[in-house]
C-alpha cells in the first residue's frame, strides 16, 4: 500500500477537489498508540491495489501535525479521535470510524458506494 503523506493544511483543499473525482481516505495515526499501530497494520495487510484503484489514501501523523487534525475536524465537521479514518467524497466526509471499528472491508464498501 502506498500512502500519500498529509503534512500541511493547504493539502486539505486539494483533497476536497480530488474527492470530486475519486474517493479519498484520511487515516489519522498516533505513532504513540499501540491500537493505532495495530489498526494501521491491519489495513495495510488487507489493502489490495486491484480493489482500490479508485481510492486515494492519505496518512496523517497526529504527533507531528496536530494543526492539520484540528483543521480536519473543523472542515469536515468530524470530532477528533485517534486512530481515525475519514472517507471524503464530493468535498465532504461521508463516513468516519475510530479505533477497532476501522476495517478494510468497511472502508472499501463505503468508498466505492455510488461510483
Amino acid at each position: 500500500m502506498k500512502w500519500n503523506s498529509l503534512n500541511n493544511v493547504e493539502q486539505l483543499n486539494a483533497i476536497r477537489e480530488e474527492s470530486k473525482i475519486q474517493s479519498v481516505i484520511i487515516f489519522k495515526h498516533s505513532t504513540r498508540c499501540s491500537i493505532s499501530a495495530a489498526v494501521l497494520n491491519r489495513i495495510e495487510r488487507a489493502w489490495k491495489e486491484a480493489e482500490t484503484d479508485n481510492i486515494k489514501p492519505y496518512y496523517l501523523d497526529l504527533i507531528k501535525h496536530r494543526d492539520i487534525s484540528k483543521q480536519i475536524e473543523e472542515d469536515f465537521n468530524v470530532q477528533h479521535e485517534s486512530p481515525q479514518v475519514l472517507i471524503i467524497k464530493d468535498g465532504k466526509s461521508i463516513y468516519n470510524a475510530s479505533h477497532t471499528a476501522i476495517t478494510y472491508s468497511t472502508i472499501l464498501k463505503k468508498a466505492q458506494a455510488d461510483l
